[in-house]
């Protein structure tokens, strides 16, 4: 009997182990179905995968939601279909052009792919109608969250791509839709005749929230590189940190920046500042590496600086009015302490200083800003004009023009590069606040309410044919059901043993002794 359980033991435990190890195997081969990484696994011939993102149902929605670009396509194909897999170099070609941190032209078209093939996209692919394969679709990313497109609704924003077989047709019909002259040969900031303007279009600022996250990044990464967090300095970086919490444009800069601050004593007194970026001052996902509405012609112009005076008009018009005064005082003291270019600093600070009323309003705090930030471009482009250092698609110019905003100006016949503008300055408020406010993150949505329950969804109808959080092998699914077969015999039997052990092997009676007198 000792033999045979024994035996069993042996039994379960050789099961259990191979059940766990093909389990593993399924997790790290299909890791959580709801993750909003994008990273692609390797494929089976260890090759790397390409530019166009591989999306399935599970991600599909949250992908788009995120996307910072203007336009996006989905491929949707299947595996098994060789003119797919001819397609696939072709696709990639383009997909090079805007996808990825080397990418030519980014944050204009978000690339992805679909296989039609894999039984959980299965209704996916039958909500956009793909009756053959490959099928290119075009339009605005948000518009492919939780939608579908038949054919028949001439007002949807979603297109069916009907000449795209080869890179070079499918670059001319993307061309012929945004009035590019983008070539198949483009190289990351290689393409300056291509470059777009934002100075006519204001619907561009709602790009700008992304750069803004990358500005913050970039700022806090040089304030903890150069190790500029000083006991005399330590204060004004918490009060900036504090406004960011607050009137940060962007709602992961928010969380980041307050995940920090609730732990930013402990770090600082243990001297451990470089903890502080593991926190991610703007989260783990918002780095990208590239500009999109401050991208300059060139690698050494606008970028950083753009998105830094983005970061500072966004919280200027966020700010109530009995905080005025404070927002200036701080980011006068930030810039001063903590932006690296000297120079520059000291002229901001120099501006600062020459305020001697104490801000009562958010109007009169925003018109401040702005007013300096005319005064820096009045000052630049005098310098860059001269050393030749300007950006030709950027100039330096007053603003805002009167093509953004014509009811700015009280004279519309004056010249714009006149030296002494007539300001309509109650019109430049409203400009200044719709501008960086409502137009600065009509991209960036801060209510995920809907979006979730989309997600939820689209999900739920799939449970059938996959397991969202866990796809399991069928060997694996096999051991797992084996090895609960085992447990059972097993319990059964070690009931039935030791049932026996009560009837054999009874309790002998005490023997009695007699005690000793």
């Amino acid at each position: 009997m000792s033999s045979l359980f024994n035996l069993l033991t042996t039994f379960l435990l050789l099961w259990t182990f191979v059940s766990l190890n093909l389990l593993s195997s399924a997790l790290l081969i299909n890791p959580a179905a709801g993750s909003r990484s994008l990273l692609r696994v390797v494929d089976g011939a260890g090759n790397q995968p390409g530019f166009a993102v591989d999306l399935n149902v599970t991600n599909f929605d949250q992908a788009f939601k995120d996307a910072t670009t203007t336009y996006a396509i989905v491929e949707f194909f299947a595996h098994w279909c060789p003119a797919c897999r001819n397609y696939k170099p072709q696709y990639e070609k383009v997909a090079r052009l805007f996808n990825g941190a080397n990418a030519a032209h980014p944050g204009i078209i978000f690339m992805t792919r679909v296989d039609c093939a894999d039984t959980i996209n299965t209704k996916l692919c039958d909500k956009f109608s793909v009756t053959h394969y490959p099928s290119l679709y075009w339009g605005p990313p948000s518009k492919f969250v939780g939608g579908g497109w038949d054919g028949k609704d001439e007002k949807s924003e979603i297109r069916f791509i009907d000449d795209g077989r080869t890179a070079d047709r499918l670059l001319k019909w993307i061309n012929s839709q945004l009035g590019s002259s983008y070539k198949l040969e483009d190289e990351k900031h290689e393409n300056d005749h291509v470059t777009r303007s934002n100075v006519s279009d204001p619907g561009q600022i709602a790009q700008a929230v992304y750069d803004v996250e990358e500005a913050t990044i970039i700022a806090f990464d040089m304030i903890l590189e150069n190790k500029m967090v000083k006991p005399e300095s330590r204060g004004t970086l918490i009060k900036f940190m504090q406004l960011m919490v607050s009137h940060h444009p962007s709602r992961r800069c928010r969380r980041g920046t307050a995940d920090i601050l609730v732990n930013f004593d402990d770090l600082y007194l243990s001297k451990k500042h470089g903890l502080l970026d593991e926190f991610g001052i703007c989260g783990k996902e918002a780095s990208r590496g590239y500009w999109t509405f401050c991208r300059g012609s060139t690698n050494d112009t606008r970028g950083f600086s753009c998105g830094l005076w983005v970061l500072l008009h966004s919280i200027s018009v966020r700010v109530e009015d009995g905080e005025s005064q404070m927002a200036f005082t701080t980011t006068c003291d930030f810039i001063h302490q903590f932006f690296n270019c000297e120079e520059c600093s000291e002229h901001f600070y120099n501006m600062c200083s020459r305020v001697s009323t104490p801000f009562g309003s958010k109007r009169e705090y925003v018109l401040w800003l702005w007013t300096a930030h005319n005064e820096v471009n009045k000052r630049l482009k005098n310098a860059e004009e001269s050393l030749k250092t300007s950006d030709p698609k950027f100039p330096k110019t007053i603003w805002p023009t009167k093509r953004l905003c014509p009811t700015c100006y009280n004279n519309h016949n004056q010249n714009e590069e006149s030296s002494s503008i007539d300001w309509n300055h109650d019109e430049v408020f409203k400009f200044l606040s719709s501008y960086y406010g409502n137009m600065l993150v009509s991209l960036y949505k801060e209510n995920d309410e809907e979006q979730i329950q989309i997600k939820n969804n689209a999900v739920s109808e799939q449970v059938l044919q996959s397991t969202n959080a866990l796809v399991v092998p069928a060997g694996a699914a096999l051991a797992i059901a084996a090895a609960s077969c085992l447990f059972g015999a097993l319990a059964w039997f070690w009931r039935s043993r030791q049932k026996n052990r009560k009837y054999f092997h009874k309790p002998q009676p005490l023997k009695i002794v007699p005690r000793r007198s």
